[in-house]
């Protein structure tokens, strides 16, 4: 039995892939060493650590309501409510209490004010654009959150357990990825860095996608962050920093270890490849549907991939340092936000990464040496996402 230290890429609807290539370390009779996943990733890590097979987590992943309708179709979920502290520091809020009404007590005038804002809050698309505006996404993630923890508890009951009772149940070392907004970093999610933190969340936080979903909200009751007070800070999908940080499984830098656990095994990515053409049915984009959801997934598509651009020069040096290591799994002509897929289209997309992870295994005979100068590169970068001053070896 081989042991793999596993990395995962986000990646949208696109994720469904994993599956195929999970299927194929199946059958090579692979055991999870390290399991590291940013967004789409983060899903199809949390699901291996708590001991979901290939075939169960495409179930899960491929779940269909009674009508019919993909269960991820309705993660696009229209916020229902917000909390009356968000609604009061709300910039609406602000413009009725800078403008006043003349000759008009302020006790009716307030009163006034919560009945036009209670009013507009009823209209959907005016929710849709207070959390976008407010909260930063279209949609609240709710659906997601509670399909998380369904998946979670249906896998010994651990809906509600935190990353340190994860790792105490499982034994998995397994590390998610998420952006800070608010300091501007990128966080490293385990039982080491933030061991009170609900694994449900942390997936929800790896997979929020700017603009998309609402951002998550680090609260009080979910700790510190490598002894830092994180309540009130904005957390995004980690993908906007680095959507592939493999660097930080190849890193033999003993701080980058403490932060990570020690090595396992062999250390393997799995990249969506949006170049890997998946079959001659798929070698044109599909169309989004043509309505809001679908126009507002074009847009945000687009955004993200001009931020990856702008962000992936590190994951590059790696993938091309490393790339008998790197499992590029086909995707051309689909989606991050294809979640209703047709059953033929999808099978394609599954078996394409099976096969692609079927030859990299065949293929992966012996590995060679780390260049010297290439493993201080990988040390550097990886101190770089961990935020660590490379001189005082202190955490900035």
């Amino acid at each position: 039995m081989t042991t793999y230290d596993l990395v995962f890429e986000g990646g949208g609807a696109k994720g469904v892939a994993f599956a195929g290539a999970i299927r194929a370390l199946e059958e090579a009779n692979f055991q999870a060493g390290r399991l590291l996943g940013t967004s789409a990733g983060a899903v199809t890590a949390t699901l291996i650590a708590v001991g979901y097979s290939a075939d169960t987590i495409l179930q899960r992943l491929t779940e269909r309501l009674p009508t019919g309708e993909s269960r991820f179709s309705t993660f696009a979920d229209i916020p229902v409510s917000f909390q009356d502290e968000a609604i009061a520091a709300s910039r609406l809020a602000a413009y009725f209490k800078r403008n006043n009404v003349p000759f008009v007590p302020e006790s009716l005038e307030e009163r006034g004010d919560k009945t036009i804002m209670r009013a507009l809050l009823s209209l959907p698309l005016y929710r849709q654009l207070f959390s976008f505006v407010e909260l930063g996404g279209f949609y609240s993630g709710d659906a997601f959150l509670q399909w998380m923890i369904e998946r979670l508890d249906e896998m010994d009951s651990l809906g509600a357990a935190t990353l340190a009772n994860l790792h105490e149940h499982t034994g998995h070392e397994l590390t998610l990825t998420a952006a800070d907004v608010t300091d501007q970093r990128l966080l490293i999610l385990n039982h080491r860095t933030a061991p009170d933190l609900p694994v449900a969340w942390a997936v929800r936080m790896s997979m929020s996608i700017p603009f998309y979903w609402q951002e998550v909200t680090w609260r009080a009751e979910w700790g510190s962050y490598r002894g830092l007070d994180m309540t009130d800070h904005k957390l995004v999908d980690g993908g906007v920093l680095s959507g592939f940080p493999m660097e930080l499984l190849l890193s033999k830098n003993d701080y980058v270890i403490d932060v990570m656990g020690e090595p396992q095994g062999i250390v393997l990515g799995f990249l969506l490849d949006e170049d890997g053409v998946v079959s001659a049915e798929n070698r044109t984009p599909i169309h989004v549907a043509r309505d809001t959801i679908g126009a507002a997934a074009v847009t945000f598509q687009r955004a993200l991939g001009l931020v990856n651009t702008m962000m992936s020069a590190h994951d590059k040096m790696v993938l091309e340092a490393y790339q008998e290591l790197v499992v590029r799994l086909p995707t051309k002509g689909y989606g991050a936000f294809e979640f209703d897929m047709a059953d033929e289209r999808l099978n394609r997309l599954v078996q394409a990464a099976y096969n692609a992870t079927q030859q990299t295994l065949a293929n992966l005979d012996s590995l060679p040496p780390l260049p010297e100068r290439t493993a201080s590169v990988i040390d550097a970068i990886a101190f770089q996402l961990l935020d660590q001053d490379q001189t005082t070896g202190r955490y900035t």
